[in-house]
């Protein structure tokens, strides 16, 4: 795949695989085993760029397209798959200012977000609507010139934490066209957080609930229209998905790492247990299915950046394809490794816990099943 990047792009990569080998993989264990939040890490990746990658360089971005943004957090996850996550979650939270605020709006928080001189999150999800996300129940309603949200969200990553949350919030009952998107400050009156949730993976990374009771949000901190908001809300997952797809290729491509190195130099019956065909056969197969999801992914981005009409099917199966297999890959690295890979000090358990969340979160692999049949079906 190398041969068919631009120099740029190749920069770029090489740029944000130093950054992960010398800000992220020296610490990721740690992170993970004290759940710390590596804030002050996370913001020097801000001063590559990573924190604006596809906001345009005029409203302080890196003006970069989406398959740039795959090669960054690609290289990142080989990092830490939790942290380089995390700074996605926040490019998507600032492009959907970027892509669909006003000019105020642009000039009010972008030049902040794009620095991390404030942390974004995003929430859509909440206790009673997870694929079904036109189900939410937190409510805006307009009083004057300002609008009081009430409800909660769930599963937010950087809640408590981040300073500032793009959140969907109901203003009619006109299902998913009574959504809509505002910005709510951190320090809102009735804004507050649940406790750090007990996770699987993803540990570098808090996840709270977010609570609203009668937070009194500007109406100028609307993004749109009233009613606009569940269509910003899936236009902003297309990349989230190729975000999160590259994540998991970034971790799966360490796990391999670690199992070539493992296998390379743990013996049994007085060989390296490379030698034996079933671990060749394994390694094998885990490389091919590794290019064959970094192709898929790549022009998924491709089509992304292209506005190609079946751009959301493609990132639906790339996301699908990608986080399957990324998952697979890291539990046969596991299995190479046997006893000593469901140890922590071999890192492979912490890569499949990790990966397992993106089976989950920006819709469901169920859910990208259905969009990319729905999609198939009306042709």
């Amino acid at each position: 795949m190398s041969a068919l990047l631009t120099d740029e792009q190749t920069m770029i990569q090489d740029m944000a695989r130093r950054f992960a080998d010398e800000q992220l993989g020296p610490h990721s264990q740690r992170w993970d085993a004290e759940s710390h939040f590596p804030v002050e890490t996370i913001r020097a990746a801000a001063e590559l760029g990573f924190a604006g990658i596809y906001i345009d360089e005029d409203l302080g971005g890196s003006g970069l397209g989406r398959l740039d943004a795959a090669l960054i957090f690609e290289q990142l996850s080989h990092g830490d798959v939790s942290t380089a996550a995390f700074i996605s979650i926040h490019n998507m939270a600032s492009w959907m200012i970027a892509r669909f605020g006003n000019d105020e709006q642009r000039a009010e928080w972008l030049a902040r977000l794009t620095s991390m001189e404030l942390i974004a999150s995003y929430c859509l999800t909440e206790p009673g609507s997870g694929s079904d996300a036109a189900a939410m129940k937190t409510r805006a309603v307009r009083e004057g010139d300002d609008y009081l949200l009430t409800g909660s969200k769930q599963f937010i990553s950087g809640a408590g934490t981040s300073d500032i949350y793009v959140v969907m919030a109901r203003t009619s009952d006109d299902g998913a066209n009574g959504v809509s998107t505002f910005i709510v400050e951190k320090d809102r009156p009735g804004l507050s957080f649940g406790a750090n949730e007990a996770k699987m993976g993803w540990k570098s990374q808090p996840t709270r609930q977010v609570l609203f009771d009668g937070v009194r949000v500007p109406a100028r901190n609307r993004i749109g229209a009233e009613g606009d908001g569940f269509r910003f809300a899936m236009a902003g997952l297309d990349g989230g998905r190729l975000n999160i797809a590259a994540c998991s290729l970034g971790g799966a491509q360490l796990a391999l790492d670690k199992a070539l190195a493992y296998a390379r130099e743990r013996e049994q019956f007085g060989q390296p247990i490379a030698g034996f065909q079933a671990i060749q056969f394994k390694l094998a197969d885990m490389e091919t299915e590794l290019q064959a999801a970094r192709v898929m992914l790549y022009e998924a981005a491709r089509r992304l950046d292209a506005k190609d009409p079946k751009a959301t099917r493609w990132c639906a199966m790339a996301k699908r394809f990608v986080t399957d297999t990324g998952f697979r890959i890291a539990n046969e690295a596991l299995q190479i490794h046997g006893g000593y890979g469901y140890l922590s000090d071999y890192g492979v358990e912490q890569i499949v816990r990790d990966l397992r969340v993106h089976q989950i979160l920006e819709g469901t692999n169920e859910i990208m099943r259905v969009i990319v049949s729905r999609d198939m079906l009306k042709e």
